[in-house]
């Protein structure tokens, strides 16, 4: 093992350093990207085994080993993407996201626009994508700044950054549902993802929001004169849904996933509500049920008069968001099913022992490190939130992140949220949301690089910081 240990790290490094060439460079989707970097380690790691003499193979049944590791975290996690994202998609066309940014801008008043935008950036972004929330916003951004006289630019990157920060923490994002699962939280302990991810994003949203006051006053924006109003926006909806019906299919899953793990906690010899109906309110927060209930909710919003054919469009459209993110989750698996089916992890522990300095806290740092190189050379924070949790989850023994506190898995919900804080860093020129903040907010590249970019980046360090102090008291 002494001789195949630093060659499967080697292995492993060319991995992720072709996914990060083939994304970067030759712009290859990263699905096709994960996959032809599974078969290199996997042939790598072979020959590494025959030439350093293995009484077994280090991967035995490549083909099976992908196939098994696509299709295992999917059983897992997909329909809870998929739910997720059909979610979004009815809260977008029906106007329920537009109630839920008038409310928080009712809530927090006129006199303070830039919070105002950003908190109801960081509300819509827990179900709706940040791209597609940002399109949605950004008529009532631009009429706000418009009513105030607050620079654009400066309303612009705080929305930007509100958006940014719930959509690469708090589930039902996608991105953070994906990462849980790869890094094998059980369902049941997904809401402690969305307990201390809700903290953690709301510190990177307050230091968006601290950036985009102090350093983007002076900067200035290129919007035409001529622009569509939120008024003239709001017209395209028959009509919106009050707050209420609007909020219930975020509050409705969630508060049922928070039913489900209180039951399951432990107490004495069994759980706090033992029995059947104990059992009931385990199953029914699921994540899966609690997330179809969800969806429920969201066609509870739909117009009495709203042709059928409409609603399966809009549904039709939500897979259509979900296609990208399942398959590279899947990948994603199958990367990480190779990696367990070498020894690699059992190296790593050797080197790490009791006193290394490459453990707990240490190793968040670690893992921020690679999300953030991931997330930066290929543009995605989704894609980059699923390939380090991949690479992260056969490894948290040795890093010493596979810790319980009590019934919460705190070691694995401390991975996600450093991975998280890294897939933040930084958004650029790669990044489809850099554009769509460009192009919404009248900013040149110049101007985007030193709001957008640069405000991702101190997010990303924040939340870091945050998601440090987290794990120096918990961990």
């Amino acid at each position: 093992m002494s001789t195949a240990g630093p060659a499967l790290l080697t292995a492993l490094a060319v991995s992720i350093g072709l996914i990060i060439v083939l994304c970067g460079r030759f712009r290859l989707h990263p699905f096709l990207a994960i996959v032809l970097a599974t078969y290199a380690f996997g042939f790598l790691a072979m020959g590494i085994g025959a030439a350093t003499g293995a009484q077994e193979p280090f991967v035995d049944d490549l083909a099976g080993t992908v196939a098994e590791g696509f299709g295992s975290i999917l059983m897992s996690i997909g329909l809870v993407i998929l739910f997720g994202t059909i979610i979004g998609k009815v809260l977008e066309r029906t106007g329920a996201a537009v109630t839920l940014a008038e409310a928080v801008l009712k809530v927090i008043g006129k006199r303070h626009p830039a919070l105002a935008v950003s908190l109801m950036g960081w509300v819509v972004s827990v179900p709706v994508f940040c791209d597609s929330g940002y399109v949605v916003l950004s008529p009532l951004q631009r009429s706000i700044a418009r009513r105030t006289g607050k620079n654009p630019v400066v309303l612009g990157t705080a929305l930007a950054t509100g958006l940014y920060a719930s959509h690469t923490f708090v589930p039902p994002t996608p991105g953070p549902i994906a990462a849980a699962g790869n890094v094998g939280i059980a369902s049941d302990g997904l809401v402690w993802v969305i307990l201390f991810g809700i903290p953690v994003s709301l510190v990177a949203a307050v230091a968006g929001l601290a950036w985009a006051l102090r350093r983007t006053t002076d900067l200035e924006s290129h919007l035409p004169d001529a622009r569509q109003t939120f008024e003239e926006y709001k017209e395209q909806f028959e009509r919106l849904p009050s707050t209420g019906r609007a909020l219930a299919p975020i509050l409705g899953p969630i508060v049922l996933m928070a039913i489900g793990s209180v039951a399951a906690f432990p107490s004495g010899d069994g759980t706090l509500v033992d029995g059947s109906f104990g059992a009931f309110l385990t199953d029914v927060g699921n994540p899966v049920n609690a997330l179809l209930f969800g969806v429920l909710l969201a066609l509870a919003l739909l117009p009495p008069r709203r042709d059928a054919k409409v609603l399966t469009t809009w549904v039709a459209e939500g897979l259509v968001d979900a296609a990208p993110i399942l398959v590279i989750t899947g990948a994603g698996g199958a990367f990480g099913a190779v990696i367990k089916g070498t020894p690699i992890a059992d190296y790593i522990a050797d080197l790490i022992g009791d006193g290394s300095a490459v453990s707990g806290v240490p190793a968040l740092l670690l893992l921020f490190a690679i999300a953030a190189l991931l997330k930066t050379a290929q543009g995605s924070s989704t894609a980059a939130l699923i390939i380090t949790s991949t690479l992260a989850h056969p490894l948290l023994p040795a890093l010493g992140l596979d810790g319980t506190l009590g019934a919460v898995p705190m070691g694995q919900v401390m991975a996600v949220l450093a991975i998280g804080a890294g897939a933040m860093v930084v958004s650029h020129v790669n990044d489809s949301y850099f554009w769509v903040v460009t192009q919404f907010s009248g900013m040149d590249v110049k101007t985007a690089y030193r709001a957008q970019t640069a405000a991702t980046l101190v997010q990303g360090l924040t939340a870091l910081g945050a998601v440090v102090l987290l794990g120096l008291v918990l961990l």
